[in-house]
């Protein structure tokens, strides 16, 4: 059914594209249906976003991930353009038989640029820069003759992609940022100029992999918001985390934050997109094999997006996207349908305490939601949270868990009688606000979650096992008070 589907899109399009407008649909967290979201490359073209992503179509083709288009002006509806830009399926030596990640720039005359890595594991180098230009970011003409690699001292590995291009003001040219590796074998970002977008000088290493490895750096944007240049890359390995760096200049020296990301490695490949007001970081957040919670994470997934906002001293925060919290304003019912172990209940607050298990068991949850609420805990001992897919013993398996002590908000993907004696699947660290609570707004959206605690950090999860099964509080030997705990939907 997947391939028809396909099928009929292609067949209904010139050159692979779909340019009828797709019927807009609600959703926070956005695929296809039928395809998942890899590496995004968000860009605002004075009214709204579009959201261009490597489209994974898991389909079993020797080609893969064309360039696809996600329009939003509020990050909850969307319009679905498929296969902006496909990739080459008539020569297997094809420079651009798969695509890789890019960036859109609009030129002084009001053409569009798209620059994107094109990949041929049969060829050499494997990597290429390639460009494309569009006058209505839909339909596109590739542009073969200004196809480039790296030269020296950009050759190990056979590592040269993820083009960041955009109009630097401060210098009069245009910049493209490139993932790639030194004569080193360190991963670094260079930084090419040009004048026209056509000709492209190598002005050397502009960032170099700070974090004690040699790994790539991927995906990379360089945003100017407020007073500072903020550059975002990916680490590739080991840890998988969207990392950032702040400086005055664009040129740097840029600096390592105290707290240098913004969630765990359930959101990859963030790249910044700011509009006349806000910043964002778009990326994705992977599904699993065979759609099992036990399984490992997969290449793509769903789209997911924070708000960052700015503290007084420059650092960055994600907060979720202001205009989608603002649509979820219908309140629902909460109504237990269980309480275990020393519960108290009183209206929207809840004190669980004791030894052992405390819990709160909630009707079952589905679709798109927004539950927000304040922990307060008694001490800094045990462990408290939100639990999912509820089975018969009233405890769940998925589990997101707050652990004072620590200083962690994780989550874990087992039952949460045995948070104790296992480890956390995901991981970030957030410690108490100043009135000794944590804030949290979690965002549900099918099979994806995203939980923002405190003003300080993001935690993007899968849970599959989640929709249409009860979900409930919990406080394992510990003492904490739930206050304000609402749960609303558009």
């Amino acid at each position: 059914m997947k391939k028809q589907i396909l099928a009929a899109m292609l067949a209904a399009s010139s050159f692979g594209f779909m340019n009828s407008p797709a019927l807009a649909y609600p959703s926070i967290f956005p695929d296809t249906g039928y395809s998942w979201v890899g590496d995004t490359m968000p860009y605002y073209d004075g009214e709204q976003f579009r959201i261009f992503y490597l489209e994974d179509m898991r389909d079993g083709e020797v080609g893969f991930h064309p360039w696809s288009l996600l329009t939003t002006k509020d990050f909850v509806d969307y319009q679905q353009d498929s296969m902006v830009i496909p990739y080459d399926t008539e020569n297997e030596f094809a420079k651009d038989s798969a695509l890789g990640t890019g960036s859109v720039v609009k030129d002084k005359d009001g053409l569009y640029h798209a620059f994107y890595t094109g990949f041929n594991w049969r060829s050499m180098p494997k990597e290429n820069i390639m460009h494309a230009v569009s006058r209505d970011l839909v339909s596109w003409q590739k542009l073969p003759e200004d196809t480039f690699h790296g030269s020296k001292p950009y050759i190990y590995d056979d590592t040269f992609r993820d083009p960041n291009v955009f109009y630097n003001a401060d210098y009069d040219e245009y910049w493209m940022l490139i993932t790639t590796r030194s004569k080193k074998a360190r991963g670094v970002i260079a930084r090419y100029t040009s004048k026209d977008l056509k000709h492209w000088e190598d002005k050397g290493i502009l960032f170099e992999n700070d974090m004690g490895s040699s790994a790539n750096m991927e995906c990379p944007t360089l945003v100017k918001y407020g007073d500072y240049w903020y550059l975002t890359f990916s680490d590739q390995w080991p840890s998988r985390v969207v990392h950032y760096r702040m400086a005055k200049d664009s040129k740097g020296p840029f600096v390592k934050p105290a707290q240098d990301s913004f969630d765990a490695s359930g959101f990859y490949a963030g790249k910044l997109v700011r509009d006349t007001k806000d910043l964002y970081l778009v990326g994705w957040t992977p599904t699993k094999a065979d759609g099992k919670d036990n399984q490992p994470a997969d290449w793509a997934g769903n789209m997911v997006t924070h708000q960052l906002k700015q503290r007084g001293d420059g650092t960055l925060y994600p907060v979720p996207v202001d205009k989608v919290t603002n649509r979820m304003q219908r309140e629902e019912a909460l109504v237990p349908i269980v309480t275990n172990g020393d519960v108290k209940n009183d209206g929207h607050e809840y004190h669980l305490s004791g030894p052992g298990l405390a819990k709160v068991v909630m009707p079952k949850i589905d679709g798109i939601k927004k539950i927000t609420g304040c922990f307060t805990p008694g001490s800094q001992q045990g462990k408290f949270g939100l639990m999912f897919n509820v089975g018969p013993a009233e405890t769940g398996s998925l589990n997101l868990v707050f652990d004072a002590k620590e200083k962690t908000v994780a989550f874990y993907n087992t039952d949460t009688a045995c948070i104790d004696k296992t480890k956390p699947e995901l991981s970030v660290p957030v410690s108490l606000n100043s009135e000794g609570s944590y804030d949290f707004t979690l965002l549900i959206d099918g099979t994806v979650a995203v939980l923002y605690i405190n003003n300080q950090m993001a935690l993007s999860t899968r849970m599959n096992a989640m929709p249409r099964t009860q979900w409930g509080i919990f406080s394992r030997n510990s003492e904490v008070t739930l206050t304000d705990l609402h749960i609303k939907n558009f």
